[in-house]
């Protein structure tokens, strides 16, 4: 039921009663399949995508490139875990390319994260590099257009 799951992914407020109307299936069938992928991990949280700049708060986001020596037995997994268990990092993933792991960390100021990278990520055992982004504009997240442009489509009157 990967249909179940798409319309999750892209609204978690959706109740079953609606989900089982788009798919024509029973409350009872969309319940069951939701819970058996909560069970399995499969679902594992309800996310609230917000544009935070409309709110007073202040935070700093920044994509951390690192540069990894793989563990023998282990790959990039155990380094990995040391960074994905920090509370400032909101995401953690192993890359391709010209770097091997990157990080999404937030924090309230860019010193703040500039400190983290200094202090916790660079100094672990096997970090060789580490390349630093700050997010100084979001414009999508998760298939969201935070600022979408209203088209004028009025006609122009000329006299």
């Amino acid at each position: 039921m990967e249909e179940i799951l798409e319309l999750l992914e892209n609204n978690s407020k959706l109740s079953e009663e609606q989900i089982a109307v788009m798919l024509g299936k029973t409350v009872e069938e969309v319940h069951e399949t939701i819970k058996k992928f909560e069970d399995e991990n499969v679902i594992l949280g309800y996310n609230t995508l917000i544009n935070w700049e409309k709110t007073g708060k202040e935070d700093v986001t920044a994509l951390i490139e690192l540069k990894v020596t793989p563990q023998r037995g282990e790959g990039f997994d155990k380094v990995a875990e040391r960074i994905y268990r920090y509370p400032q990092v909101k995401a953690c993933y192993l890359m391709s390319g010209g770097f091997d792991i990157t990080v999404i960390v937030e924090g309230k100021t860019m010193k703040q994260v500039a400190l983290f990278v200094a202090q916790k990520l660079a100094p672990l055992e096997h970090v060789l590099s580490t390349a630093t982004h700050f997010v100084l504009k979001k414009y999508k997240d998760k298939g969201t257009i935070f600022e979408e442009k209203t088209k004028d489509d009025r006609e122009a009157i000329i006299l």
